[in-house]
């Protein structure tokens, strides 16, 4: 069968989907929970998965226990094997201000569609991929090898505006603990020793070296512990950093070092000691696969999809897509859910009410057509 005979019939499948699709966009959005708590959105997207035929088996269950794998497809030999990303998670008192209902809606939609139209010649693999807002469960499916053999895995994110390409920060947090001796403010004879001094200078020691590093990277810092009381010389005194990149390489070998060597150096110059940790695990910047991008702009255009070609080097923000796409194709386009043009942003209140709208949820179809649409395009690839 032709490719864009087989596009129209995928389609075809995501408007008889619709019903069930909206109804999940809506489940999720009215029931939000937190990362790695995603228990009922598990149990919803396992039942419909269930529903649609798909194995489902939960994974790296050691570490996440709203983590799952579902496939479905045929299991010949040499046969493309293509994988489409979930998430559910939520945020704290927002809800779905960064609209993972939809995310759930538009891959679940593009994976069952695509199955039905290629079941006997392709694989089709739906990860549930809990917590991205936190750790990020696709670390651990990137490192763990569940993607090894996957030609390509797939996701859309909503946003404000439709757009391509672009790419995301590295980012790897690290918390700072000096850690000196108590004294009373008072005492003539014992000054103790002064964490808070220590941190406060590398505090200003480390602004001075971010403006050294390359334009690609950004330094974010807070002080979230200083003291006890105003008559007591601190003992312990903690920052927290996000410390990102467009390049992973970049941070962990130029930025982290030269950061970590400075707070040593610091906390010698006080006679205290220093306790470094990584709060957060390493997201890596996202490298989009460009000829999935060109599927994805001739796709949008397909279907009257209005959309915003972004540069290489943009980055707004991390992802943990980022480590999937250093072991397998993806990208991540952004499908607009704001209409009249207005400004929408991630991760606000007013996000999480539109990710609710009709409106919305008309723009995850044509996001969850133009993701079926690129599956098929890989598909027949030569």
């Amino acid at each position: 069968m032709k490719k864009d005979n087989l596009k129209a019939i995928v389609c075809q499948k995501i408007d008889e989907l619709k019903p069930i699709l909206f109804q999940l966009a809506d489940y999720l959005h009215a029931h939000p929970e937190l990362s790695g708590q995603e228990i009922q959105a598990v149990e919803y997207l396992k039942q419909l998965l269930i529903k649609f035929g798909f194995n489902f088996k939960p994974i790296i269950e050691d570490k996440f226990s709203t983590a799952f794998l579902a496939t479905k497809g045929t299991d010949k030999d040499k046969i493309k094997k293509l994988a489409f990303l979930t998430e559910y998670d939520a945020l704290p008192d927002i809800g779905h201000g960064c609209g993972h209902n939809l995310i759930s809606m538009m891959s679940l939609g593009a994976g069952i569609s695509f199955n039905q139209v290629t079941d006997d010649i392709c694989k089709t693999y739906i990860f549930g991929c809990p917590a991205e807002e936190t750790i990020g469960a696709k670390l651990d499916i990137s490192d763990r090898g569940f993607l090894d053999d996957v030609d390509c895995a797939l996701i859309i994110h909503p946003d404000d505006k439709t757009t391509i390409g672009g790419t995301s920060y590295a980012t790897h947090p690290l918390e700072f603990t000096f850690i000196g001796k108590e004294a009373h403010v008072a005492d003539p004879d014992y000054h103790g020793i002064n964490a808070l001094d220590a941190l406060v200078d590398f505090y200003a020691k480390f602004k001075e070296l971010k403006h050294s590093f390359a334009p690609n990277s950004l330094v974010g810092m807070i002080i979230t512990e200083g003291g006890t009381a105003p008559n007591i010389i601190p003992a312990k005194a903690t920052m927290r950093a996000t410390i990102r990149s467009t390049d992973t390489a970049y941070l962990e070998e130029i930025m982290l070092p030269q950061i970590k060597s400075l707070a040593k150096e610091i906390a010698k110059k006080y006679h205290a000691k220093v306790k470094m940790h990584h709060y957060e695990p390493l997201y890596k910047d996202l490298k989009n696969d460009l000829k999935l991008n060109d599927y994805y702009r001739a796709n949008f255009a397909k279907l009257g999809e209005a959309y915003k070609i972004l540069p290489e080097d943009y980055a707004d923000g991390s992802t943990d897509v980022g480590n999937v796409s250093h072991v397998t194709r993806t990208c991540q386009p952004c499908i607009g859910i704001s209409d009249k043009n207005k400004e929408l942003f991630v991760h606000t209140v007013e996000f999480a009410i539109k990710s609710n709208s009709i409106y919305a949820k008309e723009k995850a179809i044509i996001g969850a057509k133009a993701m079926a649409m690129t599956a098929i395009d890989v598909l027949l690839e030569d």
